[in-house]
């Protein structure tokens, strides 16, 4: 079933949870105009990697705003971002963890006979199709810049 038929599916399941699944029929619709928009852009249908991408961004966007709210000391906002986060993280593929992510930039950083900051457009080609979707991409940025600061 491709991550589409998915969401389809789990939002159709949201509809007849009606009060419980309120907010997940919300993110999941969401998530799918957003897909679909991209595809509209695109004038074709998106492949499951591309799905990936959608997804990835709508965690990227909430996680930053999460930030900004509180800096702002909003915590009402806060919680709602963090539960669509996790109904959202539902449909990405298993994080790697810091260490997983490390394991991964160090091999990078060898592949490449990176030594130098300058250096860092190599390594990062090298990893994110590696982690693409598994790691968020400003943690993997400074792991690189870490590693090539030593």
């Amino acid at each position: 079933m491709s991550l589409k038929e998915k969401l389809t599916e789990d939002m159709k399941q949201a509809m007849r949870d009606k009060e419980s699944g309120k907010l997940r029929l919300s993110v999941i619709r969401m998530v799918r105009a957003n897909i679909k928009n991209v595809e509209i852009d695109r004038k074709q249908e998106l492949s499951n990697d591309e799905v990936l991408d959608v997804l990835a961004k709508e965690v990227k966007m909430r996680r930053d705003a999460v930030e900004e709210f509180n800096k702002g000391n909003r915590p009402d906002l806060v919680e709602s971002l963090e539960q669509e986060i996790v109904i959202l993280m539902n449909y990405l593929p298993e994080q790697l963890n810091e260490a997983e992510v490390r394991t991964l930039v160090e091999s990078a950083v060898a592949e490449t006979q990176a030594v130098s900051p300058k250096e860092m457009g190599k390594v990062m080609a090298v990893l994110m199709p590696k982690v693409k979707g598994r790691a968020d991409g400003k943690l993997v940025n400074t792991i690189v810049r870490e590693m090539l600061n030593q």
